[in-house]
């Protein structure tokens, strides 16, 4: 496949959405960024590296984050942890309150603030440190050792998260946590502020993409869980507009407010597409658009 041509042909429709949508202003920190940058990466399973654009260019993870807690708290505990969270679409924003009151605590997926909460939790549980585990395995698969959380984005996520805080003491009064609320938070601020590019994301993303296998080729999980993983990716990775991602873009993605969007082609490989403006539902308008460019023009969504 013709990945670099298809890289060229996404950053055309990505430059398209120009002016489109607005950079999140919500946390303080990310409003400065750059509202028309772009980059993009392809890495495939055979070892190739591919990018356009500002595609070295480190930026705020935010939510990405969330699917690599996922599959370290799965690596290390097993299906465990779908006792406290499940596997279903939201269908309300990615903060929203609403359902864990008549769910008794349980949060709808964990790809939500809510169910991120919860597998930080666990994660914490069993590495005794959350933040520093998804750091350091994005800084063995991606060869970065200087990857690090932004300390000026974690603080401004604590200061600005009330929300936040709410979500986690309503889950925690229904016995959901393991550890203390402020611990909980502090990690999950600190995972979801770690600045990383969509180089760096596209080489820690394969894993998924080799069904489980590391970069140093050990298994980090089986093959049956990678799927599912993927599966609620498809479901759930891209908040209450998933069904649209499906529709579009045809692959299993992990979206963050930062503006980045981290896709699946299972068995080939894990692209990466970042531009800080965002739709309504908290989704680069620019990523959205090149990655439906690229599995238009390639035909390689999972459909």
């Amino acid at each position: 496949m013709d990945y670099r041509g298809l890289l060229e042909a996404a950053e055309i429709a990505a430059r398209a959405t120009t002016g489109q949508g607005q950079v999140a202003d919500y946390i303080p920190a990310l409003a400065a960024a750059d509202p028309e940058a772009f980059g993009m990466a392809v890495a495939t399973v055979d070892g190739e590296l591919f990018g356009v654009g500002d595609w070295e260019s480190p930026f705020s993870i935010q939510s990405v984050s969330k699917l690599f807690s996922l599959l370290l708290a799965l690596s290390h505990g097993g299906d465990g942890l779908w006792r406290g969270v499940g596997r279903e679409p939201s269908g309300n924003p990615f903060n929203s309150l609403v359902q864990l009151e008549t769910e008794h605590g349980i949060p709808r997926n964990p790809f939500i603030n809510a169910g991120a909460l919860v597998v930080t939790d666990r994660l914490q549980s069993l590495t005794g440190d959350a933040s520093g585990a998804v750091r350091e395995f994005l800084r063995r698969e991606a060869g970065n050792p200087l990857l690090d959380t932004d300390p000026v984005v974690a603080e401004s996520e604590a200061e600005h998260g009330h929300r936040n805080a709410a979500l986690a003491h309503f889950i925690a009064s229904h016995g959901n946590l393991e550890n203390p609320v402020e611990d909980v938070l502090r990690h999950y601020y600190a995972h979801c502020a770690i600045a990383a590019s969509c180089r760096d994301l596209v080489l820690a993303g394969s894993v998924l993409a080799r069904y489980g296998v590391r970069a140093d080729g050990s298994r980090m999980m089986s093959r049956s869980e990678a799927k599912r993983v993927n599966a609620v990716l498809v479901t759930c990775g891209t908040y209450d507009a998933a069904g649209e991602f499906a529709f579009r873009v045809g692959l299993p993605g992990k979206s963050g407010v930062g503006g980045g969007i981290l896709a699946i082609l299972p068995g080939r490989a894990a692209v990466c597409a970042w531009g800080p403006r965002l739709d309504q539902a908290g989704n680069s308008v620019a990523a959205v658009a090149a990655l439906d460019a690229m599995t238009t023009l390639s035909g390689c969504s999972i459909f």
